[in-house]
């Protein structure tokens, strides 16, 4: 399986937006945003979102982030796997002021959302994802310099069977704009090795 820009469709296409083989940028529009209920008892689901499909049940995905223009809280863009408004993961930085920004990961099953996050300096203006399948478990990462990777989180997409898409997105909650980048995008096989440790359950 290769990464192709040509195989990716848009959920939701941004008015501004330029793609290439090895580049892709994306203009955000002001009041976009991926989110259901938990918490702040809304639901924003009209972030733009470029996917590709598969059904590879196995495999990962790299892509650089670079958001050098992001200045405004919750201004984010990364990886995403996009199944409707109501099932989805992301990973991302968000830009919360001049001090510091939230790495994060959401994960919407059903409808409802988290949020996992851990405080990062607002100077850092690049961030590699890599999002890993085991058929419907998933692991997000995330690496300084594309090289060594580190976890952010391991979950499960109660309706990922099957065919998935999987991709890019990038949005401004509030009222702002920011230019986002993504470079080195790459499918692999996956680097999620299978457990080592304890043994699964033995079905009843």
């Amino acid at each position: 399986m290769k990464f192709d820009v040509n195989h990716l469709q848009w959920t939701r296409q941004p008015k501004s937006c330029t793609i290439s083989q090895d580049r892709i940028e994306i203009v955000t529009q002001p009041h976009t945003d991926l989110w259901q209920r938990t918490y702040y008892h809304f639901r924003n689901d009209n972030a733009p979102v470029l996917q590709m499909e598969t059904e590879e049940q196995f495999f990962s995905f790299v892509v650089k982030t670079q958001f050098t223009e992001s200045h405004h809280r919750f201004d984010q863009c990364g990886v995403v796997l996009y199944l409707d408004g109501e099932n989805w993961l992301k990973g991302s930085v968000e830009y919360e002021n001049e001090e510091f920004q939230h790495l994060g990961s959401v994960v919407t099953n059903h409808g409802y959302s988290d949020w996992a996050t851990t405080e990062i300096s607002a100077v850092i203006k690049t961030m590699w994802y890599r999002l890993s399948r085991r058929e419907d478990d998933f692991c997000i990462e995330c690496s300084g310099d594309g090289i060594v990777f580190h976890q952010m989180r391991v979950c499960h997409l109660h309706e990922a069977k099957g065919a998935i898409r999987f991709g890019i997105y990038a949005c401004s909650p509030e009222d702002s704009s920011f230019r986002a980048v993504f470079t080195n995008m790459e499918l692999t096989e996956c680097k999620w090795l299978a457990h080592n440790g304890q043994a699964p359950d033995k079905e009843v």
